[in-house]
């Protein structure tokens, strides 16, 4: 989702509704039988993260990526287990609107320090003038990878890089290129890679645009992380009509694997492009089947920077980590700030 799409909104005053599965309403209690946590709450009131400065960062800092660092133990929990440095890779503009990623560490997960400068900026020609965007992350053995869209002002791609510290990244190239696929006609962006093999494969979950002109989740599979085959003829998760994601349906932070499915945390939007969160749960042995999927949005803008921004009206969740007997989801308010919310672990995940 980007500040690049100009609509007219409305101010909407929202809250966090009931779950709903297979089309009849029931509580969240209910629902959570599927899911490995709770209902969501803010852990800040105000942004964790601000646009600062007159350069790299000075227009917005958004959509960010996080992973734990486990080997750096910096903070015990109430029963005393240690947990890891939380390391953020957030997307920054500038004044002009071109994107970089930026690092940021914390010990409690709210309090970040920002290196001075971006560790990933534009220089591809897939990326050039537009930037670096909104970038997830995944860690398979000791190399992390990053998947981001790379935006040269004409296409939007999704692409791939790796490392081994986080800082130091060596570019993949784009591993899902615009205006091709078995549905998709236009620009790819968001991959949500499944954490583990399923079926001697990795999984990854996408954004494509449709015929139609909307934006659905497409899903594919690799042997090698690099080289992408597309795993279905039509959208995996389609939009809805009617429903808060009639126009965008894309994925959010990468899945969660569960006894009960992979849990996918998924953004969407409605046709005045009101951004929410919904949750879909997908089998655990065919990634291409829906188990389940929230009728109504978990979480919503309603804090004055969630709906005041460079896009209004926006919750967009790409990062989550796992943390003690908590899940912390990071999240873009209005394509501008950063904000995170957390969630307690319920069921077998919390052991």
């Amino acid at each position: 989702m980007s500040f690049r799409k100009h609509k007219t909104f409305l101010t909407l005053s929202l809250c966090v509704a009931l779950l709903s599965f297979a089309g009849a309403a029931i509580s969240f209690a209910t629902a959570a039988q599927h899911l490995p946590f709770g209902a969501w709450r803010r852990a800040s009131e105000t942004p964790i993260l601000s646009p600062q400065g007159a350069s790299w960062e000075s227009a917005g800092v958004f959509n960010p990526a996080v992973t734990v660092l486990h080997s750096d133990l910096l903070e015990k929990s109430a029963e005393g287990l240690p947990f890891g440095k939380i390391v953020m890779l957030y997307r920054a503009q500038d004044a002009v609107g071109t994107s970089r990623i930026g690092y940021a560490e914390s010990a409690d997960g709210i309090h970040f320090t920002r290196r001075a400068e971006p560790v990933l900026s534009p220089e591809a020609d897939y990326e050039k003038d537009g930037g670096v965007e909104d970038p997830r992350l995944q860690k398979f053995g000791d190399t992390y990878y990053l998947t981001y869209t790379g935006y040269n002002k004409k296409d939007a791609q999704l692409c791939l890089a790796t490392s081994k510290d986080l800082m130091h990244w060596g570019r993949k190239g784009v591993i899902l290129p615009a205006y091709k696929g078995n549905w998709n006609v236009a620009w790819t962006k968001s991959g949500a890679i499944v954490p583990e093999k399923i079926g001697g494969k990795y999984w990854m979950y996408w954004l494509g645009t449709a015929a139609d002109k909307t934006d659905q989740m497409g899903l594919s599979y690799s042997d090698d992380l690099i080289h992408w085959t597309e795993a279905t003829q039509t959208p995996v998760l389609p939009r809805r009509p009617g429903k808060f994601d009639s126009r965008v349906v894309e994925p959010g932070p990468p899945p969660i694997l569960t006894p009960a499915g992979i849990v996918l945390v998924y953004n969407g939007a409605d046709d005045k492009l009101v951004y929410r969160t919904g949750v879909a749960v997908f089998d655990r042995a065919d990634p291409r089947k829906v188990i389940s999927r929230t009728d109504e949005p978990i979480f919503a803008p309603q804090k004055e920077w969630e709906k005041v921004g460079q896009v209004p009206n926006v919750v967009f969740v790409e990062g989550m980590v796992k943390r003690g007997d908590q899940f912390l989801f990071y999240y873009g308010g209005a394509d501008k700030f950063v904000g995170e919310a957390e969630a307690p672990v319920i069921g077998k995940e919390k052991r």
